[in-house]
């Protein structure tokens, strides 16, 4: 009786140590919530960017899209700090299909809305895979704690008809 006494008080010493650490713990918080709207003709998916935090397509339509989110605190650790979204937009698409024939970006066009900054901008370049020129809305969002990259695409046919959706997308994210 006495030893399985012993044994149940130090099982329940040992739980205890496992259980209280000694060293003082900090909360961090992980990841980023953020709220989008898609067309209802869109839906999610995967497959599209192992980046992205949410893809979106119509097959049917051939239209595809994704967002990437750049969190300001993890930037911060890696030494990377923007002074505003314009620096933001500029380093990313000076790299954004340089390597694509015929790469066509147009001038950033820029709004605030409330305390969130956009721009947008339309690229293009020739898929020889496809044998077409792919039209992409280039969006960046940037919030108090991210930078959102947004991009939408669809044959550049379908432009006009794609456009006003793909704005709709990237001034609806907000976090």
């Amino acid at each position: 009786m006495l030893r399985k006494f012993t044994l149940t008080l130090f099982v329940l010493a040992a739980m205890a140590r496992i259980t209280f650490s000694q060293t003082a713990m900090t909360e961090y918080k992980a990841g980023n919530i953020f709220y989008i709207k898609l067309p209802e003709y869109m839906s999610r998916t995967i497959g599209i960017n192992s980046s992205a935090s949410i893809q979106y397509k119509n097959a049917v339509k051939d239209v595809y899209g994704f967002v990437i989110i750049d969190s300001k605190d993890e930037m911060a650790l890696a030494d990377l700090k923007y002074a505003n979204i314009n620096e933001f937009y500029e380093d990313f698409i000076k790299d954004f299909l340089a390597e694509e024939d015929k790469r066509k970006i147009s001038k950033p066009v820029y709004q605030t809305k409330g305390e969130i900054n956009f721009v947008e901008c339309d690229a293009s370049y020739y898929d020889k895979e496809a044998n077409a020129e792919i039209f992409y809305l280039v969006g960046i969002v940037e919030t108090k704690t991210a930078y959102y990259k947004v991009l939408s695409w669809a044959l550049a046919d379908n432009k006009e008809k794609f456009k006003a959706d793909f704005q709709s997308i990237i001034y609806s994210v907000k976090d």
